[in-house]
C-alpha cells in the first residue's frame, strides 16, 4: 500500500483506524529556524502576517517531514484583542515571542469579554491564516490551538491574582473563569468554521504541580468539559507539567486526544486511561532538538523510549523551541517514522 499522506495518517489517527506509521505532528507551534531564514523572515514577523504564518509553517513541515500545519505561534492573541499592548520586538534577531509587558486588568472584578471579540487584534488575521493553510497544504492537517480559561486567565491577570482567588475569592474566580470560557468557545467555533482539521485546548498551567487534584475537578474539570463539548471533534486537550494524578479526570472532559507534557509517566497514564483512548506525547521540546549536548543517538533513544511508553502520536510537550539543530531534528522524526511501524496502544498498523 502506498504511503499515506500526513493528513491522512493524522485524520485516521483519531479515528483509531490503522495507519502506516506513527504519526508525528503537534497541536501547537512546529514552527523552525530554518525554514524562517529559508524564507528571509525575522522570527518577529511571522506573528503578524497571515501568509508569512502559513508559509513558516508550512515550510517546517516539508524541511523536517512533520505531519501538520499549526497556527498560531504565540500565546497573545487574545490578550492583544482584550486591550493589552503586546511587545512583538519587531527590530530583533532573535528568538523572542510576543509579551505582554502590563496588563491593563488589575482585579478579578474588571473582566469583560466583548461581543465582537472575533473582529478585534490579530484574531481575524489568524481565522485568515487558518484558511490560507488549507488552500497552501492541502495535503497537511491543519490543526489550531486555544490556551485553556485559567492559563487564559494568566494573559489577562497577573497570575498570582488567580492562585491567590484560587483561595481567598473563589466566587471572582470562577465567574471570570466562565466569561473567559465562552470566548474561548466563541473562538474555538470560528476557526473550526474556517475549516481546522483539529483543535487543542491547552490548560497548560493547571497541572498539579500548581493546582491540587481537587481544585482541577471542582474548578478546572467543569469549564474545560464545557468547552471541549462546544466544539466539533477532533479536539485534544493538554496540560503541561505533572498529570499523573489527574489523567483520570482529564479522561473525562471529552477530548479525542490527550496530550501530556515531559512530567508525566507515559506508561502510568497508559495504565490508567486504558488501551483504548488517544495518548499523544511527550518528548522534551528544548533537550532533545535543541540542546547542544544531546547527541543524535541520545535524541533517538529518547523518542525510542516515548513510544514504548504507549503513545499512538509522537507529540511535543509543548511549543517545539525553533532554533532546533537540523540532524538531531531528522533524527527525532525518522526515528518515529521507523521505529513507530509498530502498533500503537489505540491505532492499528496497515
Amino acid at each position: 500500500m502506498p504511503e499515506l499522506t500526513p493528513k491522512e495518517r493524522v485524520m485516521r489517527t483519531f479515528r483509531k483506524e490503522p495507519v502506516d506509521t506513527m504519526p508525528f505532528f503537534s497541536g501547537y507551534g512546529m514552527v523552525v529556524l530554518p525554514a524562517i531564514k529559508k524564507l528571509g523572515y525575522r522570527f518577529a514577523q511571522v506573528h503578524t502576517d497571515a501568509n508569512r504564518m502559513v508559509q513558516s509553517a508550512l515550510l517546517s513541515s516539508k524541511m523536517f517531514d512533520f505531519d501538520s500545519v499549526v497556527v498560531p505561534f504565540d500565546m497573545t492573541c487574545e490578550s492583544e484583542a482584550l486591550g493589552n499592548q503586546i511587545s512583538l520586538y519587531d527590530n530583533s534577531e532573535d528568538i523572542l515571542y510576543p509579551t505582554i509587558p502590563e496588563k491593563r486588568w488589575k482585579t478579578l472584578e474588571e473582566v469583560e469579554i466583548p461581543d465582537n471579540i472575533l473582529e478585534l487584534g490579530r484574531i481575524p488575521m489568524v481565522i485568515e491564516a487558518l484558511k490560507l493553510a488549507q488552500t497552501e497544504a492541502p495535503e497537511y492537517p491543519v490543526g489550531a490551538w486555544l490556551l485553556g480559561p485559567f492559563t487564559m486567565a494568566g494573559q489577562l491577570l497577573e497570575l498570582d491574582i488567580m492562585l491567590k482567588g484560587v483561595f481567598k475569592q473563589k466566587k471572582l474566580v470562577e465567574d471570570a473563569l466562565d466569561k473567559i470560557s465562552d470566548m474561548l468557545i466563541k473562538i474555538g467555533q470560528a476557526y473550526q468554521a474556517a475549516g481546522v482539521d483539529y483543535i487543542t485546548l491547552r490548560e497548560m498551567g493547571t497541572g498539579t504541580d500548581l493546582l491540587s487534584p481537587r481544585t482541577w475537578k471542582s474548578m478546572i474539570q467543569p469549564r474545560v468539559s464545557r468547552i471541549l463539548d462546544a466544539w466539533k471533534s477532533p479536539k485534544v486537550l493538554h496540560i503541561c507539567g505533572a498529570t499523573d494524578m489527574i489523567v483520570e479526570m482529564m479522561a473525562e472532559c471529552g477530548a479525542d486526544a490527550l496530550s501530556v507534557d515531559i512530567k508525566n509517566n507515559l506508561v502510568e497514564s497508559r495504565k490508567k486511561i486504558g488501551n483504548d483512548a488517544l495518548l499523544f506525547g511527550n518528548f522534551d521540546v528544548f533537550a532533545l532538538p535543541c540542546k547542544e549536548e544531546t547527541t543524535v543517538e541520545q535524541a533517538i533513544e529518547a523518542i525510542k523510549l516515548n513510544i514504548d511508553g504507549g503513545v499512538d502520536a509522537v507529540w511535543p510537550g509543548c511549543d517545539l523551541w525553533p532554533d532546533i539543530k537540523e540532524e538531531n531534528m531528522h533524527a527525532i522524526v525518522k526515528t518515529a517514522r521507523e521505529y513507530g511501524r509498530k502498533p500503537s496502544p489505540a491505532v492499528g498498523r496497515l
